[in-house]
C-alpha cells in the first residue's frame, strides 16, 4: 500500500459507449485525479480520457472530492475503490477529554474484506487510536495521479 495526499478532484464524464452488441449507449462515469484548481482538473480529465475514449465527451461534473488520503494497492485484483470514514480519537491536553475527529479516505481493493484489511494495514504502522465508521463500494471508475512530465522533471537553470 502506498499513499498519496494532494487536492482530489471528481469529475464525472459522458460519451457514446459501444456495447458489445456493436450497439451505442450513453454512459456516465466518475474518475477522481490529483490537480492545483478546477481549470486544471477540468484540462487533466481531457488528456487522460483521450487516450481511452475514441469518439467526444463531455466533463460533465467536477467536485472537491474530501478524500484525507487515497491508498492505492499493488495487487493486480485491486480494481475497486472504497469510501472509508474513520474516526480517531484523541486527548485533548486542556480538558483531558476525548476528542473525536472524522476523516474520510479512498482505500483500493478487489473487495471490502480487503479495503478493511488495507485499512487496518496503513493504520497499524501509527499510534493514532481510531475506528472504521463506514467501508462503502463507490462507482469510481480510476483515479489518476499527477505524474511529473519530463520537461518538469529537469532542473530550470543547469550550473
Amino acid at each position: 500500500m502506498r499513499s498519496r495526499t494532494a487536492n482530489w478532484f471528481e469529475c464525472r464524464i459522458k460519451y457514446e459507449k459501444t456495447m458489445e452488441d456493436g450497439m451505442q449507449k450513453k454512459v456516465s462515469e466518475t474518475y477522481t485525479l490529483d490537480a492545483l484548481s478546477f481549470t486544471e482538473a477540468e484540462q487533466r480529465i481531457a488528456e487522460e480520457m483521450s487516450s481511452y475514449i475514441s469518439g467526444t465527451f463531455d466533463v460533465d461534473d467536477i467536485k472537491k472530492a474530501a478524500y484525507g488520503e487515497i491508498f492505492f494497492s499493488d495487487d493486480a485484483n485491486a480494481d475497486r475503490w472504497y469510501k472509508t470514514k474513520l474516526d480517531f480519537i484523541t486527548i485533548d491536553e486542556k480538558t483531558e477529554k476525548e476528542k473525536h475527529s472524522t476523516v474520510t479516505y479512498l482505500v483500493q481493493a478487489g473487495s471490502l474484506p480487503e479495503a478493511v484489511k488495507n485499512i487496518n494495514e496503513v493504520m497499524g504502522g501509527t499510534m493514532i487510536d481510531y475506528t472504521i465508521l463506514s467501508v462503502a463500494e463507490t462507482k469510481l471508475m480510476d483515479v489518476f495521479e499527477y505524474k511529473k512530465k519530463e520537461q518538469d522533471a529537469k532542473p530550470e537553470f543547469e550550473a
